[in-house]
């Protein structure tokens, strides 16, 4: 675990990346914020989590370590230290944590369920969406108080990577530790389009609600037919294993749905339970 800090004092705000090490983008917008080293208003800790996972290009070393929370000193696997050293670091912060993923491409935010902090945040965030997944966080990060997770974009992208460290910057504004970013003069694709509207009004997040995993049966060719966010009606195709069609029992709507993203699910159900303003 590598931290750094910007400000002095104690820290009541923080930033991870490296939850997972095949997804870069979180250390990579940890880094570009050191290098700039910018004036805080308040001190900030920005860590990177999973520095050997991260070297060895994999997703864990000995277990997932948004899995092993909240670990402990004794943990016989790296993960399960790593967990309990982590929430150690976290302990009375406000936590933003950064991720990527395989099944869709802009960002969106994540919490255990929406509370002050999430309700003050959010709606600062270059994000149209926020999912509650407080019936699947045992073992996870985002069981952490005050914690928002981001998954940034699609895994090992340029652009997962810049919309990192705009999602950072946001975060950082909103929470009173620095002025509103600016756009810079050439746009590399990521968010940085986006990075100015931080400066006028909060966005209308439209929120959902994680119900039930989607069971992906073993097969060697999987497909996905449904989109990320977008209603599924009863009877309608989603997916196929080897041909297999999967059909919707009743009206949902898919979270983090894609062919191989996981072992063993396509991802999960959920349903649209109101906007955050």
């Amino acid at each position: 675990m590598r931290i750094h800090q910007l400000g002095d004092g104690v820290p009541e705000i923080a930033v991870v990346g490296g939850i997972h090490g095949d997804e870069p983008c979180g250390p990579a917008a940890i880094e570009r914020l050191v290098a700039e080293d910018p004036d805080v208003a308040r001190p900030v800790k920005l860590v990177v989590a999973n520095e050997e996972a991260l070297e060895r290009d994999t997703r864990y070393v000995d277990e997932d370590l948004n899995r092993a929370f909240p670990g402990s000193r004794d943990a016989e696997t790296h993960e399960g230290r790593l967990a309990a050293a982590l929430a150690r670091e976290l302990d009375g912060c406000t936590t933003f944590s950064l991720h990527s993923t395989q099944s869709y491409a802009e960002p969106f935010a994540l919490c255990d369920t929406v509370d002050e902090v999430v309700r003050a945040v959010v709606p600062s965030l270059p994000v149209d969406t926020l999912v509650e997944t407080d019936r699947f966080t045992e073992g996870r990060l985002i069981e952490h108080p005050h914690t928002v997770e981001v998954e940034c974009g699609l895994q090992g992208s340029a652009e997962a990577a810049d919309n990192a460290y705009w999602l950072v910057r946001a975060f950082l504004t909103a929470t009173e530790t620095l002025p509103a970013p600016v756009a810079e003069e050439e746009s590399n694709d990521g968010l940085v389009g986006l990075a100015g509207d931080a400066e006028e009004a909060t966005n209308d997040v439209d929120v959902f609600r994680l119900l039930d995993p989607i069971a992906k049966p073993p097969a060697d060719r999987y497909e996905v037919f449904a989109h990320n966010f977008e209603r599924v009606e009863a009877g309608e195709q989603f997916a196929t294993a080897d041909g297999e069609s999967f059909t919707a029992d009743e009206p949902f709507y898919p979270v983090l749905l894609s062919a191989y993203g996981y072992e063993d699910v396509f991802g999960y159900a959920a349903e649209n339970v109101g906007t955050l303003t």
